[in-house]
């Protein structure tokens, strides 16, 4: 498949924010009215799609499977939308992938993010239309008060400027309930990325939220591919319990790919009640021959904490972990 590189934005484009996954009535109204503000700070045009709002079912806070698909095909139809965010995750994006038409999304490139439950989507696209996306903040991830400066920097960097990303680390993180107290917040200090495995290696980056993106493997919409980055992080819903289930989803995902084709590993930060240290890190990795002579580091600003950084699925990568980390990632 052909890689599409989306154009970038620029001063006046609009965006369009579509609800593959949750709708937007789970957000409050400070933080639409935030997230809408921020966008309007790069110089963009903020709309909504038509059932951006709908609720078929309150189990799963989101329209029908054809409203969310229509919803998706009509913004890449669209001319005058350029960019396209979803509003939050959830647990049902992939319930769409099967009724996408993907000629429209082919014919029609253009970016492309979210986050977490998104990662099916966004997989879906790449793997069957050759686009890239882009794994970074949800609309509502804008509606944050305080602490987003890194995250619109990197928001900016990617899909302003037609040049590689050098990712650092923010000096501080979050991993509070920012949504419910604007003002009363919580940051860390950030102690920097981590090395696990020394050594270099770049390709093609997959990845996202781990256990959503092994919902693909056997499907039409997972991809073997010969020289990969990974790009992987989870959320804190397994509790005390993280490091054994990501461990097995981590085995799930290598054996699909293949480990003589993954070419580094770089892992989001895990949310604080996993209660991760480089102890754990290291028994899930030091422990697999696989992975013995592949670089990896952890801690990496993107995931379920905040700030985060955008980066492009089915972009590349390079990544260099010796005396120093550099990562390097471009469309």
């Amino acid at each position: 498949m052909q890689k599409i590189i989306p154009e970038k934005l620029k001063h006046g484009d609009e965006v369009r924010i579509i609800a593959p996954s949750r709708n937007i009535n789970i957000l409050g109204k400070d933080c639409i009215e935030l997230a809408i503000k921020n966008l309007e700070s790069l110089g963009l045009k903020v709309t909504f799609s038509e059932n951006v709002s709908r609720e078929e079912n309150s189990l799963y806070g989101c329209a029908s499977i054809e409203d969310r698909v229509k919803d998706l095909e009509s913004a890449f139809k669209d001319k005058n939308v350029k960019g396209i965010l979803t509003v939050i995750g959830g647990f049902n994006t992939n319930q769409i992938l099967a009724d996408i038409d993907y000629e429209i999304i082919k014919n029609n490139p253009k970016i492309i993010c979210g986050y977490s439950d998104i990662t099916a989507l966004l997989h879906a696209i790449t793997v069957k239309t050759g686009l890239v996306t882009y794994y970074g903040p949800h609309f509502s991830s804008l509606g944050m008060k305080k602490g987003l400066e890194y995250t619109m920097e990197y928001f900016k960097k990617m899909f302003f400027e037609s040049v590689s990303v050098n990712v650092e680390s923010s000096l501080e993180w979050s991993n509070d309930l920012w949504f419910l107290n604007q003002e009363k917040r919580n940051f860390i200090k950030n102690e920097g990325m981590q090395i696990i495995n020394k050594g270099e290696g770049e390709g093609k980056i997959i990845g996202g939220n781990l256990c959503t993106l092994n919902l693909l493997q056997g499907t039409p919409y997972f991809q073997e591919e010969k020289e990969v980055i990974l790009f992987i992080e989870d959320d804190g819903g397994a509790d005390k319990n993280f490091l054994l289930e990501f461990d097995r989803n981590l085995i799930s995902l290598i054996q699909s790919l293949k480990p003589e084709n993954i070419k580094g590993i770089v892992i989001g930060r895990a949310e604080q009640n996993c209660e991760m240290t480089l102890l754990k890190w290291k028994a899930i990795f030091l422990t697999k021959k696989e992975l013995k002579n592949i670089p990896i580091v952890i801690n990496t600003d993107f995931g379920h904490t905040t700030p985060q950084i955008t980066f492009p699925i089915g972009g590349h990568a390079k990544i260099t972990l010796n005396e120093t980390i550099n990562i390097e990632i471009k469309d």
